[in-house]
C-alpha cells in the first residue's frame, strides 16, 4: 500500500534539549497506525511538526494529494488542515461556550454557509443537513446525544476529551492524527471508539496515526506500531512485536 505520510529524518530541537533525532516513518493509505513512547518521548512534538505547529530544524514531511506526494513541513497548520490532515490534541481545545453539537458543527472547513455570496442560494440548507446528520450520529455512538445542547463548560474532563475526538471525525479528511484519544475516557467508551475508527477506515477509506498512552487497548486495533524513546525512534513493526520487544519493555520500565 502507498504510503499518505512519510516522515524523513527529522530532527526539532527545543533549546538544549532534543525533542526528536533523525525520525523516519512512514503512513499507507487505510491503515491504522500507533505512536507509543514513554513521557517526553517526542510523540506530541511529531504531531506537531506534522501538522505545521513547528518547523523541524531537519528533515521534511510529504505528504500524498491528488497530484502525488508533496512536502508540507513548513505550512502553517492552517494549510496542513487545507491538505487534508485533521488533528486532535492531548489537551482539548474547544469552544467552551458553545453546546457539544455546535462544537461539531463549525469544525467542518469551507462550509458553503461561510461563504457570502453561497449563502445566498440555497444548496447550504442540504449541506447543514448532512453535517447534523453526521454530529448526530456520532454523538449518539459515544453516548453524547444527552449532552448535544450542554455548554461545554458544563461537561466532565473525560466527556471533554471525548467530544474533543469526535469533533476531529466531523472534518472530511484523508488522514487524521490523534493524540491520547482514549485518556480518562471509560475502557468501553474506548473500544467503541476504535471500533470506529476502523469501521471509518474500511467504510471510508481514511487514514489514523494514533498516539496512545494506554497500549493494551491501541494494539488490538492498530496495523502498525512504532515506539519513540528520547527522541529517537526505538522499534518498529507489529503489535505484538513491539510490545515484546526488550527494548522496548526496558524504556518503559525505566520510565524513558
Amino acid at each position: 500500500m502507498a504510503s499518505i505520510l512519510e516522515v524523513n529524518s527529522v530532527s526539532k530541537r527545543f533549546g538544549g534539549v532534543v525533542a526528536l533525532e533523525e525520525v523516519t516513518l512512514s503512513v499507507p493509505e487505510r491503515g491504522i497506525v500507533g505512536l507509543i513512547g514513554p513521557n517526553g518521548s517526542g510523540k506530541t512534538t511529531l504531531f506537531n511538526v506534522v501538522t505545521g505547529f513547528h518547523v523541524p530544524d531537519k528533515g521534511e514531511v510529504w505528504f500524498r494529494n491528488q497530484g502525488g506526494m508533496e512536502r508540507i513541513d513548513g505550512l502553517n497548520p492552517n494549510e496542513v488542515f487545507a491538505k487534508g490532515i485533521v488533528r486532535t490534541f492531548q489537551v482539548p481545545r474547544l469552544f467552551k461556550n458553545l453546546t457539544v453539537l455546535e462544537n461539531l458543527l463549525v469544525t467542518p472547513w469551507n462550509q458553503l454557509g461561510e461563504r457570502p455570496l453561497a449563502a445566498l442560494r440555497r444548496g447550504w440548507e442540504r449541506e447543514e443537513r448532512e453535517l447534523a446528520r453526521r454530529a448526530i450520529e456520532l454523538l449518539r455512538r459515544f453516548d453524547l446525544l444527552p449532552y448535544a445542547n450542554t455548554r461545554v463548560s458544563e461537561l466532565s474532563a473525560a466527556h471533554i476529551k471525548l467530544v474533543e475526538t469526535v469533533r476531529g471525525l466531523m472534518t472530511p479528511a484523508r488522514l487524521y492524527l490523534l493524540d491520547e484519544p482514549a485518556a480518562g475516557v471509560e475502557a468501553g467508551v474506548a473500544h467503541r471508539l476504535f471500533s470506529l475508527v476502523r469501521e471509518l477506515r474500511e467504510r471510508e477509506g481514511l487514514t489514523f496515526f494514533i498516539v496512545e498512552h494506554r497500549i493494551e487497548i491501541l494494539t488490538r486495533y492498530v496495523d502498525y506500531l512504532y515506539v519513540l524513546h528520547n527522541g529517537k525512534l526505538l522499534a518498529e513493526g507489529k503489535p505484538e512485536e513491539v510490545i515484546s520487544d526488550p527494548r522496548v519493555v526496558e524504556a518503559y520500565i525505566g520510565g524513558g
